[in-house]
């Protein structure tokens, strides 16, 4: 607005000054409404116990939980239901003979203007973790899932850095990137991995029952 602007209200004549005073008010309340939703990612940048948080959230969002289910079916959808046409893990997580997981997912997303409820696909080939290693996201309370990150019997046989490097692989990646509707991980992935890096130096400690 030019600085000699006017402004005629039904109260009568607002000047320029005022309506300055009014944007200045504006954009505090917006900064503070900036710090404000920052501020879970600021406490989680030092606090080993809210960067867990931040990790079990995406672990247990959809896009990562529908890939470590409690079961041997996998689930799909944002609701996490039973993969449709009774699709099984396999004894290596690449499905059962007959109905291998490449039947149906290719090495990439389908194009958007196929619309929803296509396989997603992923250039490395889509798979689910063998039922040995145990990877299981759904129905863990936090405690469990963050004693399982940190068990070779049960996270792959990784240490914590060979977790990380998982986290960088393209099939974990494509939970940002998953497709025309399906919502993607909550957290960006730089926050995640930030957070799950703040864990992992403060020794990986986990929260209470």
């Amino acid at each position: 607005m030019p600085p000699r602007a006017w402004l005629v209200a039904s109260a009568g004549v607002v000047t320029a000054a005022t309506l300055a005073l009014s944007c200045s008010h504006s954009k505090g309340e917006a900064q503070r409404a900036t710090a404000a939703d920052s501020s879970g990612t600021a406490v989680a940048a030092r606090d080993p116990g809210a960067a867990f948080e931040v990790v079990r959230t995406v672990l247990q969002s959809p896009r990562c939980m529908n890939c470590h289910p409690a079961g041997d079916a996998p689930l799909q959808g944002d609701d996490s239901h039973r993969h449709l046409m009774h699709v099984l893990r396999g004894p290596s997580g690449y499905g059962v003979a007959g109905l291998d997981c490449s039947t149906c997912h290719g090495r990439t997303n389908p194009p958007d203007s196929y619309g929803p409820h296509m396989p997603p696909g992923v250039s490395t080939g889509w798979e689910l973790p063998p039922p040995d290693m145990k990877m299981v996201f759904e129905g863990r309370a936090p405690r469990e899932l963050c004693e399982q990150l940190k068990d070779p019997e049960r996270n792959g046989g990784r240490d914590l850095a060979g977790v990380l490097e998982h986290l960088s692989t393209p099939l974990v990646r494509w939970g940002w990137s998953p497709g025309v509707g399906r919502t993607p991980v909550p957290v960006p992935y730089p926050e995640f991995i930030a957070a799950f890096r703040t864990w992992a130096d403060a020794g990986a400690p986990c929260p209470a029952p």
